[in-house]
């Protein structure tokens, strides 16, 4: 055994959580203090800590273990709640930022034949774009009095809404770029495999709902609910990668979804399994994009840091120009229409999450992660300030 990693941990968790602490006082959200940790201790400074098997291996544990969790937190009921104006500002807080997305890298790094490398880079670009991140959103309105009204409860179920489509647009990208058959063939088999996925989890889910129900029924609180919960997401992530060619964090956010049906189960696992998440596999999986993404300071590309600047920009419009359109479509007037637009601004864990799975799958350099870096910093600064300006002449 190599006794490395142990070191290894014992770095990256004290950086993370020094840095985390630092971010947090800044108003930052601590994921990129995690991310910095990774930059800092990798190979681009400090050296201390290199990419390995193990850490490899333990980032992909925590990031099945952070999409299992925010399935967890995924309330279909509140998202029917909302019926179908909660769809529409998802649906088009997606299209529009996928579009502006594919257009800007195309504007900077010229368009590509459809099917090529260059094509897939730009689409991952625009899937990117397209996952919302509220969690500074519902610190600001819950500061203001107006996480409980009409707008704030549409942008909470938009933007779990959004991370579903943007989960089922990645399983489906995915698929795509590595469909050995391309054309109208391998669309139709990544279609058929994506829908086979679902239909065979729908019928899981059924049954998986009745066994945690009657867990919970009759040996309520007992630590085998927590490590049944913890097998399904495993056996979900690797059923949708190996059997239908998908995304295994797509199985692992499914599974959170059905166990969030059965509400004291769910509680019980989000308790629990919360403790080593947040304590090591998260970190590292944060730390290690950091770790991985390798910045040639002694030749820093003009039109990267331009390109990652304008990749925030668009980002953040791309999104307010779609939820703004959606908002006043169904009905909402100018100034809600503004905050619903605002609140859904913010990005941060599943986006990087895309861009670490497009960096897998070799259609996204690592150095384009200075680009989403600088999404979710730019954005988290900007969408507070945002929504407080929207909502300042406003009495609560």
């Amino acid at each position: 055994m190599d006794y490395s990693i142990i070191f290894d941990l014992a770095v990256i968790l004290f950086t993370c959580k020094v840095l985390s602490i630092f971010m947090r006082h800044i108003k930052v959200p601590q994921v990129v203090g995690q991310i910095v940790a990774g930059l800092l201790i990798g190979g681009n400074l400090l050296h201390i800590v290199e990419k390995s098997e193990p850490l490899v291996f333990m980032a992909e544990i925590g990031v099945l273990m952070l999409m299992f969790s925010a399935g967890l937190e995924t309330d279909l009921k509140e998202i029917k709640s909302t019926g179908a104006v909660a769809l529409l500002v998802a649906g088009m807080g997606v299209i529009v930022p996928l579009v502006f997305g594919y257009l800007l890298y195309s504007v900077f790094y010229g368009s590509a034949a459809v099917g090529s490398n260059e094509f897939w880079t730009a689409v991952f670009m625009g899937v990117i774009m397209t996952a919302t991140s509220v969690g500074i959103t519902v610190e600001v309105l819950r500061e203001l009095g107006r996480l409980k009204t009409k707008v704030g409860t549409i942008i909470l179920s938009a933007a779990i809404i959004d991370d579903v489509i943007g989960i089922v647009l990645l399983a489906f990208v995915s698929g795509l770029q590595g469909s050995e058959n391309g054309g109208a063939s391998g669309a139709f088999m990544v279609i058929l495999r994506t829908v086979l996925f679902f239909v065979c989890s729908i019928v899981a889910g059924i049954v998986l709902h009745k066994l945690f129900y009657w867990l919970e029924k009759y040996r309520p609180h007992t630590r085998r609910v927590p490590i049944f919960s913890l097998v399904t997401c495993l056996l979900f992530s690797w059923a949708a990668e190996t059997l239908f060619g998908i995304a295994d964090i797509t199985g692992a956010f499914v599974a959170g979804v059905i166990i969030r049906t059965v509400k004291s189960a769910s509680d019980d696992t989000t308790r629990k399994l919360d403790i080593s998440s947040y304590m090591i596999f998260t970190p590292v999986f944060f730390a290690s994009i950091g770790i991985k993404v390798t910045i040639e300071f002694a030749n820093i590309n003009p039109m990267l840091i331009a390109f990652a600047v304008c990749f925030a920009l668009v980002a953040m419009l791309a999104k307010m120009v779609g939820c703004f359109g959606a908002s006043k479509l169904a009905g909402f007037g100018k100034k809600d229409s503004l905050r619903i637009g605002a609140g859904m601004m913010a990005r941060g864990e599943v986006a990087l999450i895309v861009a670490t799975k497009g960096a897998e799958a070799g259609v996204l350099s690592s150095e384009f992660f200075i680009a989403v870096i600088a999404l979710i910093i730019i954005s988290s600064i900007l969408t507070p300030i945002a929504l407080k300006g929207l909502y300042k002449t406003e009495n609560v």
